[in-house]
Order: C-alpha cells, then structure tokens, then sequence
C-alpha cells in the first residue's frame, strides 16, 4: 500500500527537530553537522535569530496578499538586489525551477519584441540541472530526469561545458540565448572557467543574443560573492537565482537588465505566492546579514580553509579520494570531493560520522555548508570525513556498517 506522503524521494530513516548554527539535532539527542544545508539552501544555517525574528514579525502582520496589490516588502528586496547587481528589474517567484522557466520566457519574450519572433531556441550544457518542470527538464536534458514523462519540449540544444567550439557550431537562426549555470551542483560540482564565461558573454554580443546565468544553487553568497558570475566580471542579461535567497524559506527571483525586462509586460507573467510579504521578509533578513560588513569575505577566507582540509583528505587518502572541485578563483563554500569509491557509500559513511553532505553526478561528494560556519566547523567537517574514509575501506568487518547504510541511499544518488 502507498504511503500518505508520496514516496518520490528515498528518505535516510532521520528526522530533525531543532537546529543550531551548522548542527541538527534529532529528537533523541543525536547531533548531526550539517554539510549539505538543504541542498545549499539554509544559507544562515539553523535558527538564526534575525532569520527566525523578521518571519515571525511577518507572519504576526500579515503573510500574502496577492500581487494584485503592492508588497512593500518586495520593493525593498527588489531595490536591494539591484543595488547590488547588474539588474534593473526583479521578478520574485517561488523556486528554483520557476525562475529558470521566467528566466527562459524572458529571453523569448525579448527577442520576439525586438522583431526576432523566430528566436525561441536555448543552448545549455551537459551537465546542466535546470529544474523539474517539464521545459526545465528538457533544459537539463538528463536522459534519467526524462525517462517516462513523454517527448521532451523542443527549444534546447546541449553542448560540452567550457567549450566554445561547440557553443558557436550550435548557434543558428533560431537561436535566442545561452543559459548556463556557473557552477554546476547536481552533476559535481562543475565550474565554468572564466575565460569560457567571458567568450560566452562576446558570443552573445557578437550573434545578438541574451546571456543568462542560472544562479539558484551558486548565488546568494555562496562563492564569496553575492553571485558567482561576478568572479568573471561578466554582465549577463538575466539571471535567476533561489534556494539560499530565503534562507530555508521558499523564494525565487529573476534579475534582468531593462532591455530585458521591459518586455515581460503587465499580464505577459505571473505567480500566486510569489514575493509576498512573509517571503520577501524572509529575503530581506538574508540580504541583512550577506551584506553586513565583511560578510562575504568571511565566505571566501573559510572557503578557501576549507579547501585546504579537503586537498589535504585528498593527500591523505588517495585510495578513497581522487580530488576537490571548486571554483578556480574562489572556492567559498560550494566544493566537491571526487570519489574513488561510489558515492553513495562515502555519503553513508559520512552519515554514519554525524555528518550530513549530498551526492552529486560523477561520484561527487558536495559540500556545501551554510554560510554562517566557523572554521572550527570545516575542521570537523574534516575530521568526520576521514573517519568516514576509513570506514568504505574494503577492510571486512570496518566496511559494513557503511556499506549497509548506503543501500537505502543509493537509489537516491
């Protein structure tokens, strides 16, 4: 018999019911450091009072009322995040997902109104991870997201990362924009090289088309930076960005320059719950403490300690380990570790160390903590991962509590 709640994701057996800073508690007393911070979303970690005071300032007054009416709330957020971008404009939605989808209709949407109708074709990346709605799907174009949910939506074109050979071969009449992520999470943590960044942005120049930057997972503080891209000093036409916006509560948004965004007119785009009062409130207090003074530095110096631990793990145990992956300027806090055993056991190991990361595509640990940790926090992360090393050693006995483990993990890899 199915379950009430819809067996979609293969649950570890743990349910949390507090958190502290980087830790999560169970409601036996267990303590888990937390790596994985959501999947790169609670970027101020568990609990952080000015978090948990503006949503419950919020809720206490009033939590949506439509976009039928204006929203103080996200005319701050809006104004803040272009004072600290490249946009002019904002739209505010509720996932990931959906910004990528907005992101894409306004890439249409402005060349149709600039009398290129026939441009509706997008190239994107092997690799990519773009969301699960039908169109972001097929944006990704993983064989494995697809399977079963009938012929893929037509408009996208893949071609290798960092490659840009390929990127003008694809480019055609047809051709609208390119959307790339800078970073790529969900198949290992797969970073664009600046350079190929900087090619992409004159391609577009030179072919008339729009540059957008998929930031969901990147963005928001995550590499030392409010976004990823601005390590390129590449200004890009649209970005869409969600996951750490919020801090844990549900948010997206879409940034675009004024040639863009102009086009998206009254009635041409919209969302229930999107940029209501309880979540811009939400986005604000985030925003408070990622541009605090010497916030984002602080991201990029235990960043950069962090990698040192891992490069280290990796010297240290070569046979568990191949390398770390990260961003070639900064590291911040978005790594990955390649594994030489499958993922899912080292993941089950880690678990079993009281340490919480997430798997990645190509045998990648993803470690992507919350963006408040202490150094002391990336040396036990450190630590815990060692020990989890020695645990998917092919040693008998010291290899099964980890190998049991990973079985209820491995299907969700």
């Amino acid at each position: 018999m199915i379950a009430p709640l819809m067996p979609t994701y293969n649950r570890a057996d743990l349910a949390f019911e507090r958190g502290e800073g980087a830790w999560l508690y169970t409601a036996d007393g267990r303590r888990f450091l937390d790596f994985g911070a959501g999947i790169a979303t609670s970027s101020l970690g568990h609990g952080h009072p000015h978090l948990v005071a503006a949503i419950a300032e919020q809720a206490a007054r009033v939590m949506h009322v439509s976009n039928l009416y204006r929203v103080p709330q996200a005319e701050r957020l809006a104004a803040r995040l272009v004072e600290n971008s490249f946009a002019d404009s904002v739209f505010f939605c509720n996932s990931g997902a959906e910004a990528n989808e907005g992101m894409v209709k306004m890439i249409r949407r402005a060349q149709a109104s600039t009398g290129h109708g026939e441009r509706t074709e997008i190239i994107c990346f092997d690799g990519a991870f773009h969301g699960r709605t039908l169109a972001m799907l097929s944006a990704t174009g993983n064989v494995k997201y697809l399977s079963g949910f009938g012929e893929p939506v037509s408009g996208f074109r893949h071609v290798p990362l960092n490659n840009l050979n390929a990127v003008r071969d694809a480019i055609g009449p047809r051709t609208a924009g390119i959307m790339i992520e800078p970073i790529q999470g969900e198949s290992g943590v797969n970073a664009a090289t600046i350079r190929f960044l900087r090619e992409l942005r004159a391609a577009c120049d030179e072919f008339g088309l729009l540059l957008g930057f998929d930031e969901v997972q990147s963005g928001m503080g995550r590499t030392g930076k409010l976004f990823a891209h601005q390590w390129a000093d590449v200004r890009p036409d649209v970005v869409s960005t969600a996951k750490g916006i919020g801090g844990g509560f549900p948010l997206g948004a879409i940034l675009a320059t004024e040639a863009v965004a102009q086009h998206l007119t009254a009635g041409s785009h919209g969302t229930t719950f999107g940029g209501n009062p309880l979540a811009c409130a939400a986005g604000n207090a985030v925003l408070d403490v990622l541009l605090s003074d010497g916030f984002l530095e602080g991201v990029q110096t235990r960043g950069a300690l962090l990698k040192r631990e891992l490069d280290a793990l990796v010297r240290a145990r070569p046979d568990v380990f191949e390398s770390v992956r990260a961003h070639e300027t900064a590291p911040g806090l978005m790594q990955g570790l390649r594994c030489r055993v499958p993922v899912a056991e080292m993941q089950a190991a880690s678990l079993a160390e009281g340490l919480l990361v997430v798997g990645a595509g190509d045998d990648v640990l993803r470690i992507i903590p919350p963006l408040v940790v202490t150094d002391a926090d990336c040396r036990e992360a450190a630590a815990r991962l060692a020990r989890a090393a020695e645990r998917v050693r092919p040693q008998g006995a010291d290899a099964a509590p980890a190998a049991t483990l990973a079985n209820s993990l491995a299907a969700a890899s």
